[in-house]
């Protein structure tokens, strides 16, 4: 085998050991922060690539005029629906998109899986590439500043970034800040026994019980 089918093989193993018996629970909890936040916030006429994707919780539940996403994991496919295409690569290489060709890159808790922050800056060059000019970068990932232990739970875990770290990132590779909340949604909201579901729509609805339990930060880009 080798050494890139082992790291695909390896990745897809992390996936399948994290998130076993966790999908319906994944989803539903999904479908609510959609519903009740992302998609006001997006809006539902653009073209938007969710970038490392993996089962497809946020891009199969937004609605948009087009739907990408991308992921090195080969099992991901699996789990996106018809409308969604799927790019499968390495982020940090060119993508396979024409330039301004978005409105919209998402990502969801990817960038700490990063090895690096060379790495992390031809992702972000590559993603304001292939936005058009105003397009907006929407990012979610767990802040290290609230998280100096737990965060190395996982085995996967390299880049430590928090909300300033990552908007100086943005402003480096031509974005401006349009948002930055240091304190967004707990660590996380899928475990074995997650919240009720009005609990999460309380939860979204009301910021001052994310400055109780939030542990992700929520940084917004727009392209200059």
């Amino acid at each position: 085998m080798s050494e890139n089918e082992s790291i695909l093989k390896n990745l897809s193993l992390e996936y399948e050991q994290r998130f076993a018996g966790k999908e319906a629970n994944r989803i539903r909890v999904w479908s609510i922060l959609v519903k009740h936040y992302f998609q006001n916030l997006i809006g539902d006429d653009k073209i938007i690539l969710d970038l490392g994707c993996g089962y497809g919780e946020f891009i199969n539940q937004i609605l948009a005029k087009e739907k990408y996403g991308m992921d090195l994991n080969p099992d991901s496919p699996k789990f996106l629906n018809q409308n969604v295409e799927f790019l499968r690569q390495d982020c940090s290489e060119p993508w396979d998109l024409p330039e301004a060709s978005l409105d919209v890159v998402f990502t969801s808790n990817f960038f700490e899986h990063l090895p690096n922050k060379s790495l992390l800056s031809k992702t972000l060059f590559e993603a304001n590439r292939c936005l058009r000019p105003g397009g907006r970068i929407v990012c979610m990932g767990p802040n290290i500043k609230f998280l100096p232990g737990a965060y190395w739970d996982f085995w996967d875990h390299f880049l430590e970034l928090t909300d300033l770290s990552l908007a100086e990132g943005l402003r480096l590779h031509g974005f401006e800040i349009e948002t930055r909340i240091d304190k967004f949604l707990p660590y996380t909201m899928s475990d074995k026994t997650p919240p009720a579901d009005w609990l999460i729509r309380l939860y979204v609805r009301f910021p001052i019980l994310w400055r109780l339990k939030g542990r992700q930060f929520l940084v917004i880009g727009k392209k200059i």
